[in-house]
């Protein structure tokens, strides 16, 4: 089944970090292929995502240290901006859409990104908006955070050649083990960053179980079209 009145979604996780990566990397071109869009939800495990500018920074390797000795192991990132930390309960998201000009629709994505992310969390009981607090992790102008409080959200974007990857992550729970971890890792890089910033899904009064949100996220993302379920192993 193709076209843009359905959707590929693609459940669970690959072995390793770099296959999982294949695996979105994968997916967006499938979904350039046959012009038909693809969703993924999953929780990625814990680890500490950097971005490539962190990658240039002096402290770079005191960074990634710091994070190997807080159980966080390093890796990188090749969409967003600065280290975003992923405890077991962080659930990452990927939305695959098929383009006709690379050169325009990046602000609606985002936009439509946002807001998707707000009703999603919203229908789990959270009180969340647009937004984020000053000194906050990967800081953007598309992230959400709690309703007056801590950021749950960040949002980046790529176009890979005919179809975009929008994807984020959500801090669901386990914002003490997150705050601390970025606290050494932003102390490190020397970028400025205030623990109390770092919100979740638990602290703005929705479920701290990944399972709900996910399932949230998910029909969130796929905005009533057809379903098309694959295992992530099948990319």
């Amino acid at each position: 089944m193709t076209g843009r009145r359905a959707v590929r979604v693609y459940r669970g996780r690959r072995a390793t970090r770099e296959a999982d990566r294949d695996a979105t990397r994968a997916m967006v071109e499938r979904a350039a292929e046959t012009d038909t869009p693809a969703v993924r939800v999953w929780t990625p495990g814990q680890q500490l995502a950097f971005g490539r500018r962190d990658s240039r920074a002096d402290g770079y390797e005191t960074a990634r240290t710091a994070a190997a000795d807080q159980g966080f192991p390093p890796v990188e990132r090749s969409v967003g901006g600065r280290a975003v930390a992923y405890a077991g309960s962080t659930l990452a998201f990927a939305h695959a859409v098929p383009t006709d000009d690379a050169r325009t629709g990046l602000d609606d994505r985002y936009a439509t990104a946002v807001e998707t992310v707000v009703d999603a969390l919203r229908a789990c009981g959270a009180a969340v908006e647009r937004g984020e607090p000053p000194e906050s992790f990967c800081p953007g102008d598309y992230s959400v955070r709690a309703t007056g409080g801590g950021k749950i959200a960040g949002i980046a974007q790529r176009v890979r050649g005919e179809a975009a990857l929008v994807a984020g992550s959500v801090t669901v729970a386990d914002r003490a083990s997150i705050r601390g971890v970025l606290a050494a890792v932003y102390d490190a890089l020397g970028v400025a960053f205030d623990p109390d910033s770092v919100g979740s899904v638990a602290a703005a009064g929705g479920p701290a179980d990944p399972g709900p949100v996910r399932t949230a996220l998910e029909d969130a993302l796929v905005n009533g079209r057809e379903r098309v379920l694959r295992d992530v192993t099948a990319l």
